[in-house]
């Protein structure tokens, strides 16, 4: 176990990922809607953050925790430092949104108009506008001794009112303080106005209404008029000891989640300063958890800005992900895999593979059975209408559906229900651990006997994340992995396994102790000056104990490569510590999301892709998998897959010790690794 000083703290380092999100809405050299698309990002990575992350702590200090984490940081101390750093982020994102990227639209004739900017034609159609659309969905909820202060919605964007009546003998006027939730879940945040030919004039829906608050409140002066907006603690309460009932203790819980307590609050600066102390007692927020939203609240919302405007030459040069030759070559995909693995890197190349894979399965005669894990679906997944089908047509169909993926639950829940209704087996998993595998079988009669075929892969069965979402996925008939992923699911539902998985490497059995052996392994063969190196590329690196380990093959001079996207709690690059680890991070228009561990093993590599981060809560508390690349062809390709990455110059930021980022200069030839990716895809 690694002493405090040796890592940095989980929350800080995260935010120094989202600055690196950030950094991309700063670039110049990022397309204008693009850069208006990562400022989204990064405002709802932080929406999420704080109803996750920062809620955790702050149920840590409300229990009275005082003791420190890992890295040496009480509870308390982490929220001040969080708080800071968050403050320095978010003026930073309402600097870049006010003096750089509106500026920007305005030369290409994108104006956003606030009150006041609307010419006469405007403000007639956003009056009608209002009376026709908004009036009607809008509630005002007064604030009295008869109205107690309301419930304010997660995420919820809400003007606090200041109102005068004008008459003061009137029984009926409006309370001198009233609550208006803006109806962003039903009405667009952007209204585009009429606007002169070649431009586009949108205005804010906060801004229609604020506008038109007259037509509300006839009897009464609007003083004030400030937008606010609460971020909620997200975490479910679930009862484990009630597994009989997951299902609907979940679909409680889910409804209940906006009811968590208040973590965050986002004001602007209308809201005076006797209704933001009003606010802070109701809702028991410290100073630290007040953010003042100069110019603009909200700014997830930005992503529906950008999927309004029809610039293609302000984004990203449309990419359309290509076919792997072998399953394009075969019109049976069993045939196809039967020839030998296929490895499919999204999202260069097509998910529909993935698709095709299980709509074959659910229509072939000779297909007798098809179990897979689902973590997280779409609404309208087509993976989970194949499960359907193939229930319907008769197969025997196994679904592990994870009901706790935070933020999908109800997508879940709703195909659950429906695959349960075509006569699919659902389970919900193992009391106590997510299930975090990703894995498919396909058990497939052949004039050979019975025949397996697996699909496993870094990330979800979710077409919609998959035309983001680097992964890949990895196809094959080998039996011993086919005999091992039905164990697997024996495991998951009915907690029936093997006494040892014979190529697979699973959490919580064995994953842990396996990579601490085989890091330790690489430390072995360094001492006898065989070949030693450990790459390894993770979404994050937070595991205390793994950390100690690479700490030691530092030490014994074990060259050892990182490529972490999101949060790295090791300092890389410490003197007497970790001077043989160097750390990047990649953040450009796909979401780096592969698992991916390379270790030397002496001159014959040992090449893994997994569905786990080196995280406790990955390798103890949830059931995950990782698997070999067996196929030399295959190991080649990922060699060269990390070499690339490695050579990134545009897009790479060094991890710092401090755990700050550094981008890496480009010299030489520039080398932006998903642009190569994406130029060799169109080649195969």
């Amino acid at each position: 176990m690694t002493a405090h000083r040796e890592l940095i703290n989980r929350e800080l380092s995260w935010l120094e990922f989202n600055s690196r999100v950030l950094e991309e809405a700063k670039d110049p050299g990022v397309p204008l809607l693009e850069r208006l698309r990562f400022l989204a990002i990064f405002s709802s990575n932080l929406d999420e953050f704080f109803m996750v992350r920062v809620a955790g702590v702050w149920r840590q200090v409300d229990a009275g925790v005082t003791t420190p984490g890992p890295d040496g940081l009480a509870p308390r101390e982490v929220i001040r430092a969080v708080s800071r750093r968050a403050h320095e982020l978010v003026a930073e994102q309402h600097r870049l949104m006010l003096d750089e990227l509106l500026p920007a639209l305005a030369s290409e004739g994108i104006h956003l108009k606030r009150r006041g900017q609307w010419s006469a034609e405007q403000e007639t159609w956003l009056r009608k506008w209002f009376l026709a659309n908004a009036l009607p969905v809008i509630t005002p909820i007064a604030i009295d001794p008869a109205h107690p202060f309301p419930h304010i919605a997660n995420r919820a964007l809400c003007l606090m009112l200041e109102l005068e009546p004008h008459d003061d003998e009137d029984d009926l006027a409006p309370a001198e303080t009233c609550i208006l939730h803006i109806p962003a879940a039903v009405l667009p945040r952007f209204l585009a106005l009429p606007a002169p030919d070649g431009e586009v004039h949108v205005a804010l829906l906060e801004d229609a209404i604020r506008q038109h608050l007259d037509l509300l409140f006839r009897q009464a002066a609007v003083l004030r008029a400030g937008a606010i907006r609460v971020s909620r603690d997200a975490e479910l309460d679930l009862d484990e000891d009630r597994p009989d009932d997951l299902l609907r203790t979940i679909e409680v819980a889910v409804r209940n989640r906006r009811l968590g307590a208040a973590i965050r609050l986002q004001y602007e600066p209308e809201v005076s300063a006797e209704q933001l102390n009003r606010i802070k007692r109701e809702l028991e927020l410290d100073p630290d958890d007040l953010y003042e939203a100069t110019g603009f609240t909200a700014f997830a919302d930005l992503g529906q800005l950008y999927g309004m405007l029809d610039r293609p030459d302000l984004k990203f040069r449309p990419w359309t992900p290509t076919h792997v030759a072998r399953f394009s070559r075969s019109r049976d995909v069993f045939a196809a895999i039967d020839k030998g693995d296929v490895l499919v890197h999204h999202p260069y190349q097509t998910f529909d593979h993935v698709v095709r894979f299980l709509d074959a399965a659910a229509s072939d005669p000779d297909v007798l059975a098809i179990k897979i894990t689902l973590y997280r679906m779409s609404r309208d997944s087509r993976i989970a209408q194949a499960l359907v089908n193939a229930a319907q047509n008769g197969k025997s169909v196994a679904a592990l559906v994870e009901l706790r993926a935070r933020f999908n639950e109800e997508s879940n829940i709703a195909w659950a229900k429906r695959l349960e209704n075509a006569g699919a087996h659902v389970v919900y998993g193992v009391t106590g651990y997510k299930t975090h595998a990703k894995a498919a079988l396909v058990v497939r009669k052949t004039p050979h006997g019975l025949r397996r075929y697996v699909h496993l892969a870094t990330g979800n069965y979710n077409e919609s994340n998959a035309q983001t979402y680097a992964d890949f996925s990895l196809f094959t008939a080998r039996e011993g992995i086919g005999e091992d992923v039905t164990w697997l699911f024996n495991l998951l539902t009915g907690y029936a396994r093997p006494d040892i998985f014979g190529e697979l490497l699973v959490a919580p059995m064995h994953l842990r102790n396996e990579l601490v052996r085989r890091i330790r392994r690489e430390v072995e063969n360094a001492e006898a000056g065989r070949p030693a190196r450990i790459v390894v590329k993770l979404n994050s690196l937070v595991d205390p104990e793994l950390i100690g380990e690479l700490y030691a093959a530092s030490k014994a001079g074990v060259p050892i490569q990182l490529i972490i996207r999101g949060v790295c709690c090791l300092r890389p690059g410490v003197k007497g510590l970790s001077e043989t680890i160097s750390a990047v991070r990649i953040v450009d228009r796909f979401l780096e999301h592969v698992r991916l561990f390379r270790f030397e093993n002496g001159g014959e590599p040992e090449v893994w892709l997994s569905s786990a981060d080196w995280m406790p809560r990955n390798l103890g508390g949830r059931i995950e998998v990782a698997f070999p690349i067996q196929d030399a062809r295959l190991r080649r390709e990922l060699d060269g897959y990390l070499a690339l990455q490695l050579s990134d110059n545009v897009k790479a930021s060094r991890l710092l010790a401090d755990g700050s980022n550094e981008r890496v200069p480009t010299v030489g030839e520039p080398v932006r690794s998903q642009d190569v990716l994406m130029r060799k895809a169109r080649r195969k």
